[in-house]
């Protein structure tokens, strides 16, 4: 190839390189996020609203903890925040597995911030374990406390907790996380699968900057009255974020409620609440959103998706700001 062939293939090269459009970053647009009052706000003061999928408990799915598949999530889904499902009780969890487990939840949350979007640590939990808890969100603070992606869910579902329970717990992980990490949000779980936001309401967690509180909700089980607890809790003044969310029964499965569910859609819009749904799985139940042939590492195509993956993925990218349904 001589000098005048070279330098042309150079300058097409480089029109074409030039000419593909540029992934959007949120991370990079948003940058620090930060409450004020029940909003939460950019760097810039605007208001925000996340959405985005959670993998399902890493114990069971470990083999979609992986780069790829958040790359998927985020440029074919148009996800800005994906959640970090780590388990801790059953086989193979935190408590039998520790190592491994941090391994799994490292890896989605690098490649969260390489992606440039936020990526919630997930304590995926049913039962109290402070010690461990403690221990854990004080690594991932120490390895990821300066990145701006990253927000802590400390207890994903109290089951039977009583909420003094549950806050004396929080406040203990909030303190710890807060020795290393002054600024990134908090995430507070409530009572009955967080659906006790109410009482949350009446004797909240004082004294910290950008905590929000969890609600779940699955909308075939969770309807009206769950929106009415939520604005209550709002009206009193915390900060809510749906961290995990679904169309179907709260068992996970059974027929989706398409009209609910796009109730609950409006509500958050309306009020700017971010919100995740649930899951990236291949188990045989409604709320799983892959089939069990489906590649591990993305590129799903929609025979790879249940009816629920099809619909959280039009969803989602109805609000992406690079994608279009």
């Amino acid at each position: 190839m001589n000098h005048k062939t070279t330098l042309v293939f150079c300058v097409v090269l480089l029109a074409v390189v030039c000419s593909r459009p540029a992934v959007f970053q949120p991370v990079k647009h948003h940058g620090q996020l930060r409450l004020d009052g029940v909003k939460l706000k950019d760097q810039e003061g605007r208001v925000i609203v996340l959405r985005g999928m959670s993998f399902g408990w890493h114990n069971w799915w470990p083999r979609f903890y992986n780069p790829r598949a958040v790359r998927w999530l985020h440029r074919d889904w148009g996800c800005t925040v994906v959640r970090a499902a780590m388990g801790v009780e059953p086989d193979n969890g935190y408590l039998k597995k520790p190592e491994w487990s941090i391994l799994k939840v490292k890896t989605v949350v690098e490649a969260a911030i390489d992606e440039g979007i936020y990526v919630i640590i997930d304590w995926h939990s049913h039962d109290l374990h402070l010690d461990e808890a403690r221990q854990f969100f004080t690594e991932m603070a120490r390895s990821y406390g300066a990145y701006p992606n990253v927000i802590y869910e400390i207890f994903n579902e109290p089951d039977q907790e009583a909420w003094q329970e549950v806050k004396a717990y929080s406040i203990s992980l909030i303190k710890a996380i807060r020795a290393v990490d002054p600024e990134n949000i908090i995430l507070i779980g409530t009572p009955h699968w967080d659906q006790d936001i109410h009482i949350a309401a009446d004797d909240p967690i004082l004294g910290f900057q950008n905590i929000m509180y969890s609600v779940h909700f699955y909308a075939a089980t969770h309807k009206k009255w769950l929106r009415d607890r939520c604005e209550y809790a709002m009206e009193k003044g915390l900060p809510l974020f749906v961290s995990e969310s679904a169309g179907m029964e709260a068992t996970g499965d059974g027929p989706i409620d398409d009209e609910e569910w796009q109730a609950w859609i409006g509500w958050m819009e309306d009020r700017h609440i971010s919100w995740v749904l649930w899951s990236v799985s291949d188990k045989d139940e409604t709320c799983s959103v892959l089939l069990p042939g489906a590649a591990s590492e993305g590129g799903w195509k929609e025979q790879d998706l249940k009816e629920s993956g099809i619909k959280s993925r039009l969803l989602i990218r109805s609000f992406s700001n690079y994608h279009k349904p």
